[in-house]
Parts: C-alpha cells; structure tokens; sequence
C-alpha cells in the first residue's frame, strides 16, 4: 500500500512549493542511486520521493490528490502512479538535482570560468628592534607567476591563438544521458580534451610551454612604519598572484617580525634593560650613562640605591605608531659584587664593616630578617 505523499516528504498539507521543494531536495541527495549504488532500499526512497515531488508540486495534480488520494493521480499503474518515463523529469538525474535546487553545473562538472583574481600571497619579513621603533624602507624579492611576456598569458605561440575546443563546443563540458530502471540519468563532465577550459591550443609557447604563466621574482620597496609592533600586516593591493584570463592580481601581505635585541627587551611601546653599577656607587650614589634606543643619556644613582631598584627614563621607549610621543625606558640595576680583591681593598672592607653596624650595613632587610627570626622564636615556643 502507497504511504501518503505528505508523509514521504514529511511535510503538511498547507506546506508551500518552497517548502515541498526543500524537503524534496534533501531526500533525492541523500538517497539518489549516484551516491548510493547497489543500495535497493535508498533506491526505493528516491523513487517513492520523486513520485511523491511530481504530485505535490504541480497545483493541478496536488488539489486532485487532496481531493481524491492516489486514485486522483493514478496513471493505469505505469511505475510511479504513471511517471515510468519520467515524462515530467525528463533526463532528471542526480547532476539536474543540483542544477534545479542548487544551481551546480551538474554531477562531476565544472563550469568554465570567467576572469578570476589571483591568489595572494604572504611574504615575512624579520627587521631590527630600530627599524621597528624608527622605521625604515626595505626592498624584498617576492616569487610570483605572471603572465609570460612571449603569449601574453594565452598560452599559444606568438602568431597562434588558442581554438575552441571540438570536443565540447568551447563549453568545456561533456554532457551524457543514460536510461535507467527509474529513468533518464544525465551527467555532464569536464571535458578531457581541454581540461573543462573550452579552448585548446595546438602550438604551446615555447616559453611558458602552454602554461600562459612563468615564474619571476618582483622586487618590491617595503615601507615600514614607525613604532611597528611584532606581527604587523602590510598590505600592498595587486602584488601578488597575476589572476585568471585577465582577471586582477591578488594582494601581498608583508608580516613584520621583529628581531630579539641582546641588550633591550621590548613590552608595548616601553623598554627594558638592566644596567650593572657597583657596590661604591649604589653607597655613595653617581651619574651613569645608560644606552637608550635614542641614544646615551646621563642616569642619577642616588646613595644608598638597592640592587633591582628600577628607574623610569620618560619618553625614551618606542615611539607610537600613530604619533603622539613615546613610551618609557625602565632601567633595573644590579649591584655587582666585586671579586679577586687586593690585600689593600680587603683590609678596608674589614676597618668598614667593623665601624659599621650590621644594621646599616644589611638596611631595610636587617630590619625584616629580625622579623622573621622572632617569628620564627615565637613559633617554637608557642
């Protein structure tokens, strides 16, 4: 006994063409024989379907069968309530699903383009941590494919053009209809002969051997900005890839990688750096030199300066990039301990830390190690 057609679908009886057509779609891809071969049950659901599809989409047949049931649309019981031709699919297979729902070129085809753009093409480029602050113009080698300068892209020998292809008409499409127990199955292909491009070409150019395109290195001028952060795109339109049968050029993205600097580390706009004083000049304080991006600038120590004491030089970091002064450079300094001493430097350091009481010698971490030793008494006797 036939299901009800609405069933098949699974869709109501007030569901529109839209509706009916999408429910359709989904079931022919799904179960057509092209993408189930051999599977007699997926078979049987196109089939079951398709009959279904040919009643509800057609206003006559569908207020009939709305009135009358399957009796309303029974065709002498020729296969499909009367479709054993597919009079109303004619040539409907798998490849035609698609061109009706989803506007493909058939199953297995490949519509002959038109001008398409090229591909871009990315390009990294490692520059200094001052080229980064400052800026700086730098050219670069890029490899591309352009069209050969012989052909001028068409592929064919100077004085030859390419021909429409004879196989296939110039549509670089090969259509093909077999009859099947459930009807006319069409397909269409990319044609052999010419690749699915529709046009052949009997006299290759002997630079391009045919291709149309040969491979070059562009040089190109690099602008980079000032204050360019790690990973920086610049992009430069129409500098890449030469694009399809006069179609426009991609575009080429230079990324700017930064270079580690030995002595500057760099976060955002400020910098970082540390410098070594000794142990004289962080007692009695000085005036340093101290190494900037933007050149040597004096640094006061004042007396009694602890190692890793960090000090704030304004505006000497890395410019902004879209203008409006700089950012910090932030000094760290570490004491450094003297070593290999004279007999002389020893004895004065001996007269120094017996004049001098260990409280102003050990300073704030004297203080802070009494702390923590009287935390320590009070723990154990507790």
């Amino acid at each position: 006994m036939k299901r009800d057609y609405y069933e098949v679908l699974g869709v109501s009886k007030s569901a529109s063409l839209d509706e009916i057509k999408k429910a359709y779609r989904k079931i022919a891809k799904e179960n057509h024989p092209d993408v189930n071969p051999g599977d007699k049950k997926a078979e049987e659901r196109f089939k079951e379907a398709t009959e279904a599809y040919a009643v509800l989409s057609s206003p006559d047949k569908k207020a009939k069968y709305d009135q009358f049931g399957h009796s309303g649309v029974d065709f002498n019981g020729q296969g499909y309530g009367g479709f054993g031709d597919f009079s109303d699919f004619a040539d409907f297979g798998l490849g035609d699903i698609f061109d009706m729902f989803f506007g493909g070129g058939g199953m297995g085809g490949s519509r002959r383009q038109g001008p398409t753009r090229g591909s871009d093409l990315r390009y990294d480029l490692t520059i200094t941590l001052f080229e980064a602050a400052f800026g700086a113009k730098k050219e670069i080698e890029v490899p591309v494919h352009e069209n050969c300068s012989e052909c001028k892209g068409s592929g064919a020998a100077p004085g030859t053009h390419p021909v429409s292809c004879a196989k296939c008409n110039g549509t670089g499409q090969v259509r093909s209809v077999q009859r099947t127990p459930f009807g006319q199955v069409a397909t269409t292909r990319a044609c052999s002969a010419c690749n699915g491009q529709g046009t052949t070409i009997s006299t290759p150019c002997s630079k391009c051997n045919g291709r149309g395109k040969v491979r070059e290195v562009k040089k190109i001028e690099v602008n980079i900005p000032a204050g360019t952060e790690e990973g920086l795109s610049l992009r430069y339109s129409g500098k890449g890839e030469t694009g399809e049968k006069g179609g426009p050029a991609g575009d080429l993205y230079v990324v700017l990688l930064v270079k580690p600097h030995e002595f500057f580390e760099r976060n955002g706009n400020d910098i970082y750096c540390e410098m070594p004083i000794s142990f004289v000049q962080a007692a009695l304080g000085d005036e340093i030199d101290v190494p900037t991006i933007h050149g040597e600038v004096k640094m006061k120590i004042p007396e009694g300066t602890q190692t890793s004491k960090v000090f704030r030089l304004k505006d000497r970091g890395i410019p902004f990039r879209r203008g409006g002064g700089s950012g910090d450079q932030h000094v760290r300094v570490v004491v450094v301990t003297p070593t290999k001493l004279s007999d002389k430097q020893k004895d004065l350091l001996r007269e120094f830390g017996q004049i001098t009481s260990e409280s102003q010698q050990m300073g704030k971490r004297k203080s802070l190690w009494d702390k923590v030793k009287e935390n320590v008494r009070d723990a154990i006797g507790s």
